[in-house]
């Protein structure tokens, strides 16, 4: 089993960019250029990589290798958006891994890009990209190249020994416990759980109250023999319970308007453990959005896009203004659910005018993050 996180470190550690893996500070799937710039590296990796995992290490300086992390990126449905655009798309895999130094909202994120035999390609274009390019790797470079083109094989050797100098260790698994539950969050009554012998599941989180139900917020939960986050929020309301066998998070998402708040179920995300030393995860997209009156969607959509321009100009607000700003974010994603179509792009647009207030830049991830998994769920 190999450790995430030692893995990261063998990957900076061997040299720069190379054909077998890439690095970047951040991703931007918000838009059609970082989609595209992200699916090339995809296809370049994976043609120039025929025999091996390829890995893309997200939270690191391109400079001096610094790690510095990024957020949380909880979207499995990746996957969907590399389906969408590559022929013969390679298997991919998102993970969360947890470093020490790094506040415990910020994680470095791990891309495994799976060995395959097909040559990948655009099927459509995207932003610059035509259709039917092909992109391979030259040194830390991905290139565009005619169709046909010899393979390389000559990584392979150098990726198992990095991937074998990566595993894990009886060690590392109890540091990783004690360290998640004596010091990350001991203030929240930390658990964990063993399944088949072998993988280590431990979760924290707040108990909340609502009405009939109880849910935990500022949930953290990871699977300590990968070194990798499961689940992290700072806000989500979930609810978690499991068997011999499975571990199931169920994700709700607050929403309303003036200030009559209900939970809707979002995703059930269910860890299926086996006694061959294998586990899987499955994901199920439970969200049904909630419908309201649209005349006074109409109202409120315009009354938020007044906001909005208030914070371009400078414009100092009143205080019912501040506190209309507080659910903005959810407002806008209420609207984009009801039919009102440009509500998402405009929020997106909105970004840099919300991050100099902290809770309202965090409900915005939220809501992004809400729309994108509904998104990439029905590519």
């Amino acid at each position: 089993m190999i450790n995430k996180r030692l893995l990261i470190k063998n990957l900076l550690a061997h040299n720069d960019e190379s054909s077998f893996y890439d690095k970047k500070r951040q991703l931007n799937l918000h838009t059609r250029e970082g989609k595209a710039k992200f699916l090339k590296h995809i296809c370049a990796l994976s043609n120039s990589n025929p025999g091996n995992n390829s890995y893309i290490v997200v939270g690191v300086e391109d400079q001096d290798n610094e790690i510095v992390g990024d957020d949380f990126f909880d979207d499995s449905r990746i996957q969907n958006l590399v389906n969408a655009f590559l022929e013969h798309p390679p298997k991919i895999q998102y993970e969360n891994v947890p470093f020490p130094n790094l506040p415990k909202e910020r994680v470095v994120g791990l891309v495994t890009i799976r060995p395959k035999k097909n040559v990948s390609f655009f099927k459509k274009g995207i932003h610059t990209i035509l259709a039917n390019t092909v992109f391979v790797r030259r040194g830390s470079n991905s290139v565009p190249i005619e169709t046909s083109f010899e393979k390389n094989y000559q990584n392979t050797e150098i990726v198992i020994g990095i991937e074998n100098n990566s595993r894990n260790s009886i060690a590392y698994t109890l540091d990783g416990v004690m360290d998640f539950m004596n010091v990350k969050h001991k203030d929240i009554s930390p658990k964990y759980k063993v399944f088949k012998e072998l993988f280590v599941i431990c979760w924290a989180g707040v108990q909340k109250k609502v009405r009939d139900k109880t849910f935990l917020s500022r949930v953290d939960i990871s699977l300590i023999n990968e070194q990798i986050k499961l689940f992290y929020s700072a806000q989500d309301d979930v609810t978690i319970t499991f068997d011999d066998d499975t571990f199931t998070i169920l994700e709700f998402v607050p929403l309303g308007l003036n200030d009559k708040t209900s939970y809707y179920p979002l995703e059930k995300q269910t860890i299926r453990f086996f006694e061959n030393g294998y586990y899987k995860i499955e994901r199920e997209m439970l969200f049904e959005p909630p419908e309201y009156n649209r005349k006074m969607l109409y109202h409120i959509y315009n009354s938020n896009l007044a906001l909005i321009d208030k914070l371009h100009k400078g414009f100092e607000l009143s205080e019912r203004e501040n506190r209309d700003l507080q659910n903005l974010p959810s407002t806008f994603m209420i609207c984009y659910l009801n039919g009102f179509d440009d509500a998402k792009q405009k929020l997106a647009d909105a970004k840099p005018l919300l991050k100099p207030f902290p809770s309202v830049y965090l409900a915005f991830k939220e809501a992004m993050r809400v729309l994108r998994k509904m998104k990439y769920d029905r590519v």
